[in-house]
């Protein structure tokens, strides 16, 4: 979903939160100039090991002063981890005129929210005996401050026209273009 957000002619990208630069690699298949971006030291210094021509940087999104803004900016089980509305204002200034915004992040349930739950509950015993467990090296921060409703809420209020989807696995996405 993430990657075939990357709108044509795509020069930039920054992924937000990108751990080891699993995504950052898969993004420079397809943009030629990609950031990674990450709070997390031992996290970029395995990202690092890799001879993948991307640039990583340890910093907070929220105050680092990239020297550019991006075509396109990818955020995977991220926003959670900063205040919502923050991070949102903040991505929306870093991406150009024309750009797309993929976040696929992680939000509380609430009891409207019991169909996706039982769903997710299902899908990921399905999921981890057919493919196993994987633990990501980085931070964990549980719960999501923010709810399904209250993610829905902020970001069509700060992101106008942004496509809000609920996903099971305790996701949602949100995929928006900056006006030109």
């Amino acid at each position: 979903m993430v990657l075939s957000a990357v709108p044509a002619g795509a020069r930039t990208a920054l992924d937000v939160g990108c751990g080891e630069g699993m995504l950052a690699r898969l993004l420079r298949k397809k943009v030629p100039d990609v950031v990674g971006v990450d709070l997390d030291q031992p996290s970029i210094d395995l990202a690092t090991q890799f001879d993948d021509d991307i640039s990583y940087v340890v910093a907070d999104v929220l105050t680092y002063d990239f020297p550019t803004s991006f075509d396109f900016i990818a955020s995977v089980a991220t926003l959670h981890h900063m205040d919502a509305a923050a991070g949102l204002t903040r991505l929306k200034a870093l991406l150009s005129p024309g750009g797309t915004m993929v976040i696929v992040g992680l939000a509380k349930s609430q009891v409207r929210d019991l169909p996706y739950e039982v769903a997710g509950v299902v899908a990921n015993q399905v999921h981890r005996l057919r493919k196993g467990y994987w633990e990501h090296p980085s931070p964990i921060c549980w719960p999501p401050p923010e709810t399904y409703t209250s993610m829905r809420r902020l970001a069509t209020t700060l992101l106008p026209g942004v496509r809000f989807r609920h996903h099971i696995f305790w996701r949602y996405s949100l995929t928006w273009a900056k006006p030109e």
